[in-house]
Order: C-alpha cells, then structure tokens, then sequence
C-alpha cells in the first residue's frame, strides 16, 4: 500500500496542475470562465430558493401556511418546514456526489439545477392554509424536500467544479466564487422581498409574497444553457485516465488491500464536519432566525430585517474575496479560525442590541453577523473543503459532509432557536447555542490540516 501511494503521489507532484495546462490555452480559458459563471449562477439561485424561503418564513408564512397558530408557534411552524429541505440535503449529496465521482460533475450539475428550479418555481403556486387546508403546509413540505435534494449536491459540485478549474496559486480566491453566489442569492432574495413587502398586508398574503418564488425560474434557465456547454474539469479527465491505466494494471499485477483503519480513512470526512457546524448553524441563525425573530417576535418593521440582509449582500461582494485572498495569503486554517473566534463572541451583545428595536442599532447588529458567518468564513470554507478530500471520492465526501454537518447546525438551528425562545422566553439560550456552534468550528481548526497549494490529483485525503 505504501508504496503504491508514494507512486501515485510522485506522478500526480512531478506533473504540473491540471488547471494549469488547460488555462494556458484559449478554450481553456474560456472554459474556466464558463464554469465560473455557471457556477456562480447555480449556487445564486441555491441561496436565493433558501435566503427566499428564510425571509418567508420570517416574515409571512406563518399567516399564509399557519394563520391558527399564535405568532411564536407560527414561526417555530414555518421553520419546522425550513428543516425539511435539510434532511433531504443528505440523501441528494451521497446520490448526486456517488454520480458526479463516477460519471463526472457536468451531469449532476445539470440535474441539480433543474431539481431547484421546479421545486422553488412550483412552491409560487401552493394554494393557501385558507383554501385547501392541511393540504397547503403539506405541499410546501414535499417542495421543500425536492428542493433540497438537488441542493445537497448542488454546492459542493460548483465548489468541486470551480476548485479543480482553478490555478493553484489563487484557488482560495477563485473558489470564493461559490460563496460569492450564495451572496448573490441573498441579495436577489433581499431586493425582491424588499419590493414586496412595500405592497398592503392584503395584497402579500393573497398574491405578492409568489414573486419571488416564480421568478427564480429566470436563474435556473440562464444556469441550465450555460451548464449544458459545460466541459469537464481537467482533474476528473485526468482522474478517469488514471483509473483506466490503474484497471489495465491491475489484471497484471493487483494490488494490496488497504490496511487503514475506519478513522485514517474518515478523519478528513468528520474534520469537515466539524468545520461546516462553526460556520453553517451561526449563518442560519443569523440570516434565518434572527429574520425572524426580529419582525415576529421584536414586532419590529418587516422592511429592517429585509433592508439588514440586502446591505450585508452588498458588502459581500468585497467580504468574501477578501476572505478567499486572506486564505491564499497566510492559509486556510489560520483565516478560518479568526473568524470563528469573532462568532464565539457575537451573539452575546447582538441580542442584548436587538433590544433596542432602534432600526439605527439592529440593521447594523444583523450585518455584522451576516458579515462574519454568511460570508467571510463561508469564503474560506470552499477552497479548503475541495482541497481537503483525494480526488477517488471528492465529491460525494465533500457533498455529505457538509450536508451532515449542515443538518447538526444550520438545517435545525432555526427549529432549534424557536424552541428554545418559546421554552425560556429570553434570548440568552440562543446566544449559548450560537457561540456553542462558533466554539465547535473554532476546536476542530486544531485538528484540520493546512491544505493551501496541495494538489487536487493526489487520490488520498489531507488527513
């Protein structure tokens, strides 16, 4: 075994970067920008379907999907249904990520985008609680899983795709893209919402909070052309000839069983694992709950939080290449575990801020945390966790354990926050859990491998 991976690991360091080779050239060049842009556009419309259904959640579901529930129960209701997208999160990153490992990221990235685009598209048309009864929660239920099921893979495979595409030197920053998507996401979601929520109470519950919902198509349809052009990275092309070579070998000469134990092979998965939990369940909280809590629960107006999440979208656009670049300059682990030290203690005087009510003090609180989990650790995440994982199972390692991680912290943090607000009736048990999170993200940084310049050819994780 050991000498079959100092072999691999010879040919895969004296050959240059596969990204390299491709960029040197001019279709090469226009590869890489096509996939940028389609997997900018792909994670955009992921983030608008989840920042869309946060804001809704927050601010109207409970009238149109619970209107018999007291406003507490409503909210605590409507994220109940927020989780359902992240059980199924899972389940599409281990079908979609065995698929795209074996028969390459074009054609996930193809499926997922169409999977995201019907759910979200199709969730504009469920009738209300006061037309069809039990069967309107019910429908948003079954939406919100499909929806989830293509976003289990769908950003991890962009994080894939764009991480193998990019020159080594400046991976962190060109995989900051992913991130940069996901805040585009949000700020397409903030600026419609914001349109929307200027309309009469009766007009958003029977017709204007669809919108948003329906127009989202529009992303999915420019994602989709751009993706069906779309040609495969130069690391899984050179993995696939690799593994013909390796299948011809073999027959002459097997090789010897791995002698690894469980947590040699694992410790990589749980690693990412550890470092999806610091970051996805504050980021939630903070462009989720924390939504709601404000216009719900503080009674303060629903356009605060709205106007809160569009300025942090803005501010995103120089956030998170400046975090990728702060990761390529002086590492990943080192970055990351500066901004989970700033979330460790956030939530404390957040909270005590949002007190106020005063729109002057709680847009600028709601920035700073979206700033800090929703953006800048979100920028350093993508190029570490591609780098983390061997190329043989990149993808369906990266795509679950994220997706597990994000149903320990992010797909539940909300349920869990409405919970415990509805149990003690103070926000000081939700800031115990937000820095419990941030703690979770900061301890594993210690355990995590630097990653920054390996090569993306190498079959073996980092760990």
């Amino acid at each position: 075994m050991t000498v079959h991976h100092s072999v691999s690991q010879q040919r895969a360091l004296s050959s240059s970067s596969a990204a390299d080779e491709r960029l040197a050239t001019s279709a090469g060049r226009k590869d890489f920008w096509r996939a940028t842009l389609s997997c900018w556009l792909g994670t955009a419309m992921e983030y608008a379907d989840f920042a869309l259904y946060g804001l809704a959640a927050g601010i109207i579901f409970g009238d149109v999907f619970f209107p018999e529930a007291s406003p507490t129960m409503a909210l605590l209701s409507s994220f109940a249904t927020w989780s359902v997208g992240f059980i199924a999160r899972p389940i599409g990153a281990l079908l979609f990520g065995w698929i795209g490992d074996r028969k390459g990221r074009k054609v996930v990235m193809i499926t997922t985008i169409i999977l995201m685009g019907a759910s979200t598209t199709l969730i504009g048309f469920i009738p209300s609680y006061a037309s069809i009864g039990l069967w309107a929660p019910a429908c948003l239920v079954l939406l919100r899983f499909t929806q989830g099921l293509g976003a289990g893979a769908e950003l991890s495979g962009g994080t894939v795709m764009l991480g193998e595409y990019a020159p080594v030197e400046r991976r962190g920053l060109v995989s900051s893209v992913i991130a940069l998507g996901s805040n585009s996401g949000t700020l397409i979601a903030s600026l419609v919402w914001l349109a929307v929520v200027q309309m009469d109470q009766q007009s958003l519950l029977a017709w204007g909070w669809r919108i948003p919902f329906l127009s989202s198509v529009l992303i999915a349809l420019v994602a989709l052309w751009l993706r069906r052009h779309l040609r495969e990275t130069p690391v899984f092309e050179r993995q696939q000839a690799e593994l013909n070579a390796q299948r011809h070998a073999q027959l002459a000469s097997p090789l010897p069983a791995d002698t690894r134990s469980f947590w040699q092979r694992s410790r990589a998965f749980w690693t990412m694992v550890g470092l999806r939990i610091g970051e996805n369940g504050p980021s939630y909280l903070a462009q989720g709950f924390i939504v709601g809590y404000v216009a719900k629960v503080l009674m303060v107006d629903k356009s605060v939080p709205t106007t809160a999440v569009f300025i942090a979208s803005l501010l995103g656009f120089l956030i998170i290449p400046f975090a990728g670049w702060l990761s390529d300059r002086f590492g990943r682990r080192i970055t990351y575990r500066g901004f989970c030290l700033l979330l460790m203690f956030y939530a404390w005087p957040a909270f005590h801020l949002l007190d106020s009510r005063e729109p002057a003090v709680v847009i600028p609180v709601m920035v700073v945390g979206m700033a800090l989990a929703s953006l800048g650790i979100f920028g350093v995440q993508a190029a570490w966790g591609v780098e983390m994982f061997g190329v043989k199972h990149r993808y369906t390692k990266m795509a679950v354990a994220k997706e597990l991680g994000s149903i320990l912290s992010g797909g539940t943090a909300p349920l869990v926050a409405a919970a415990l607000l509805s149990f003690t009736g103070h926000w000081w048990a939700i800031a115990v859990y937000f820095t419990a999170m941030a703690t979770i993200g900061f301890l594993t940084t210690f355990v995590a491998p630097e990653t920054r310049g390996r090569d993306l050819n190498l079959p073996d994780d980092a760990i």
